[in-house]
């Protein structure tokens, strides 16, 4: 046997894990057991000494690891805004690990840099915006806040006659940033890491749902930079960008959106009306990870002006060939990095505008669905669920957590907790293409049946239990329940 006839054996063989894995993942809980967990221990081995077969490599990689992951792929998984991976994205995904391409330049990918471009426009078009808008293909939405934050900065201090690229921060002329109060963490991460700090931003109150008072806007000018949310990610509502992004074009502001699930609203005609006014903004971050479904990570920093983007993000060496082509790593903070955008490209021509559609109607009527099941059974919603996010109490703070922790020990289904507004409650978050009504059905019983345990004093959590409940709510600011990535 030469070769490559192992190679191929090898990765037949670890296709028909993977497919299993999928085939069979409706059917676990989603939570590993004790025992997958205690079986992690086999993997605490001293540094290899001698080569290892291949195959017996990916045999213990599935037998000790398949089993102890969390079934965030399937549909009973409701933390943290995840998507489920359409098939034509982990068949992508493959194909692009076959490749091995490196994203720098497309001399380097040829195939990587027309698909990033094919996406980029088929994403434009989807979402409403302006044709010459720009895409960089990056990590996640906190990278995708970065990149716009970055593009914003360079392009109001431009204007003022400061080249930041090179002559960074020092000295350089103020400038304002105004966010809601219920900020993002992960938009605050990016301030700090681009040196704008998170201390010194404009508040603005927001309303009983999250939203940014329009009425309560500070005084903007050309050096401002104004944060919109383009879904909370705790009530899921949206910030009213058709009365600020107005008044910020006018004093020459720049508008910054971080929409890293609400964004694909504007791609479900019954959605759509939630993001009006926010095409006219400047930058864009959103995760494709999220609701588009594709596998982990990507992020999508999306500017109105690329140069911006470009200005911000490219670096030159003589040793790199430019040419005449979209060269990725201009709009991106790396270099080197994998070939994200063909799962972005596989997805969309997978699902097409009436499959992504229908994909975010769907979640979006299965979280109302989660909210009318739970009412039904006494519990209290707290939010307007206007899109595909769910928050739940079931009583004082205690009870709550004890609810989150015994619904996550018991495995039917997964979803975090968070505090909202001084109130604890669970946060449910349909994402998954693989999500079922059945699924929702299933896990409104399960949970009912967590909180009738809890109530009638069946069940104690523990400490770990505890944490467990309110991991997402730990470290959260404004009422922030979780991170982006």
């Amino acid at each position: 046997m030469d070769a490559f006839d192992s190679f191929e054996r090898l990765l037949t063989d670890t296709a028909q894990r993977g497919i299993r894995y999928r085939r069979e993942i409706t059917a676990r809980a989603v939570v590993p057991t004790a025992a997958a967990l205690d079986a992690l221990a086999a993997l605490d081995e001293p540094t290899p000494e001698v080569p290892a077969a291949d195959a017996d490599v990916i045999e213990l990689l599935d037998r000790i690891g398949s089993p102890a992951t969390i079934a965030s792929a399937g549909g009973r998984y409701f933390g943290f805004v995840t998507g489920s991976s359409l098939p034509a994205t982990v068949a992508a995904n493959w194909m692009a690990s076959a490749w091995d391409q490196n994203m720098t330049l497309a001399v380097m990918s040829p195939i990587g840099a027309k698909l990033e471009a094919v996406a980029s426009r088929w994403i434009v078009d989807l979402l409403g915006f302006h044709s010459t808008c720009g895409i960089g293909f990056v990590t996640c939405a906190t990278m995708a806040n970065l990149c716009g934050l970055a593009a914003a900065r360079h392009a109001l201090l431009e204007r003022q006659g400061w080249d930041v690229e090179a002559r960074g921060l020092f000295e350089a002329p103020p400038i304002t940033v105004v966010v809601g109060n219920e900020v993002h963490v992960s938009l605050l991460k990016a301030l700090s890491l681009l040196g704008l700090g998170r201390e010194r931003i404009v508040r603005v109150p927001a309303d009983d749902q999250g939203r940014i008072r329009a009425d309560a806007m500070p005084a903007l000018d050309d050096r401002t930079i104004v944060c919109l949310q383009a879904g909370n990610v705790n009530t899921g509502a949206f910030d009213p960008a058709d009365a600020i992004v107005p008044l910020a074009g006018a004093a020459g502001a720049w508008v910054h959106v971080d929409g890293a699930f609400g964004l694909w609203a504007a791609a479900a005609p019954e959605r759509a009306h939630l993001m009006r006014g926010y095409a006219d903004a400047d930058s864009w971050a959103t995760d494709a990870h999220k609701w588009l479904n594709v596998p982990y990570d990507c992020g999508l920093a999306i500017v109105r002006e690329p140069k911006h983007l470009r200005a911000a993000m490219s670096a030159t060496a003589s040793y790199l060939i430019a040419d005449d082509r979209h060269d990725p790593s201009d709009y991106t903070p790396e270099f080197s990095r994998r070939m994200r955008g063909i799962e972005v490209w596989a997805a969309l021509r997978a699902l097409g505008r009436q499959g992504l559609a229908d994909l975010v109607e769907r979640n979006c009527r299965q979280a109302t669905r989660f909210a009318d099941g739970l009412r039904r059974h006494g519990f209290t919603v707290l939010n307007d669920v206007v899109i595909n996010q769910v928050m739940v109490s079931f009583g004082d703070a205690e009870t709550t957590r004890r609810v989150i922790a015994t619904v996550q020990r018991d495995g039917v289904c997964w979803m975090g907790g968070t505090v909202w507004q001084g109130h604890t409650a669970m946060r449910i978050s349909v994402s998954s293409w693989m999500t079922t009504d059945d699924d929702v059905d299933r896990s409104v019983e399960a949970i009912a049946r967590a909180a009738a345990e809890v109530m009638s004093g069946g069940t104690r959590a523990t400490g770990a239990d505890a944490a467990s409940g309110t991991r997402e709510a730990g470290g959260a600011r404004g009422g922030r329940g979780e991170r982006h990535a």
